[in-house]
């Protein structure tokens, strides 16, 4: 699905730059960064932050549970 229709971005694109980087990635700029563009009108930022907190392993959540099923 497309994320960014400003950079033509999809959230599959935007899951293998958080995946492919050793650094921990916490904005959609830094995302972008590793994509080799820049945040332009914004509207992506919610589901960057969304994609990112999937990724997370501070969210306390194992990727793909539901939001009850928390982490010892």
């Amino acid at each position: 699905m497309i994320v960014c229709s400003c950079n033509i971005i999809s959230d599959h694109d935007i899951r293998g730059a958080v995946g492919s980087t050793d650094d921990e990635l916490f904005s959609a700029a830094q995302v972008y960064d590793c994509l080799g563009c820049t945040v332009r009108c914004g509207r992506c930022s919610q589901a960057v932050r969304q994609i990112l907190e999937e990724r997370s392993p501070r969210c306390g959540r194992y990727a793909g549970m539901s939001e009850s099923y928390s982490q010892p």
